[in-house]
């Protein structure tokens, strides 16, 4: 049987792969307990948890605001490294990769099985480090179901992203985007007080 003669890597070398050591933002005793937490405390927590949940991220170093809704099964990589503004919705699946800072507005809107992603790879060294851009998504911007938000992107205040689509740049204040990229397709309408506002989703 002939033996697979391996190649010297040309584009990434993962045996020369390595985390820096300020690149998590706490010890890896911390990272690990978090993960642990997460596991049990927080992911097997009952849905109506919310005041539970809030809790437990705070005491990993998450900033969230009063009223934040969390659902169980949402998973967050480093909580210290995320703000939830008040009365914001973190749906079911949702995973906030926060190798970078996340931020997400007062009354803003993740949806179910949503992907906020800060971490990325460096393509140009053969080392093929992580690395980290924030993604700040504005008060009262609604990102739909199974939406990807790529490092570095900004959602402006109330802006809709609609179900399926992939952010790859910042979106405006104001505006309904979707489509894979991501494209301003309307103006969203400002909803009458008292009144259903017209659904996305």
């Amino acid at each position: 049987m002939e033996r697979r003669v391996s190649e010297k890597p040309l584009y990434q070398d993962l045996s020369r792969f390595s985390i820096a050591e300020d690149f998590r933002g706490r010890s890896g005793l911390i990272v690990l307990a978090w993960q642990i937490v997460q596991a049990t405390a927080f992911g097997l927590s009952p849905q109506p948890f919310y005041l539970w949940r809030r809790w437990l991220l705070r005491l990993f170093g998450a900033k969230v605001g009063k009223g934040a809704i969390i659902r169980p099964t949402a998973r967050v990589t480093y909580p210290w490294k995320v703000e939830l503004g008040e009365h914001c919705w973190i749906g079911d699946n949702t995973a906030l990769y926060s190798l970078g800072e996340i931020k997400i507005g007062d009354h803003a809107v993740i949806s179910q099985r949503c992907y906020i992603c800060t971490g990325s790879h460096d393509i140009a060294n053969i080392t093929f480090p992580l690395t980290a851009t924030p993604i700040v998504i504005e008060a009262e911007a609604w990102v739909a179901t199974d939406c990807f938000v790529y490092p570095g992107v900004t959602i402006g205040r109330g802006a809709i992203i609609a179900a399926r689509s992939t952010v790859l740049s910042d979106i405006p204040s104001g505006v309904i985007a979707a489509g894979c990229p991501a494209t301003v397709r309307k103006e969203r309408p400002l909803p009458h007080k008292g009144l259903p506002a017209e659904s996305y989703s």
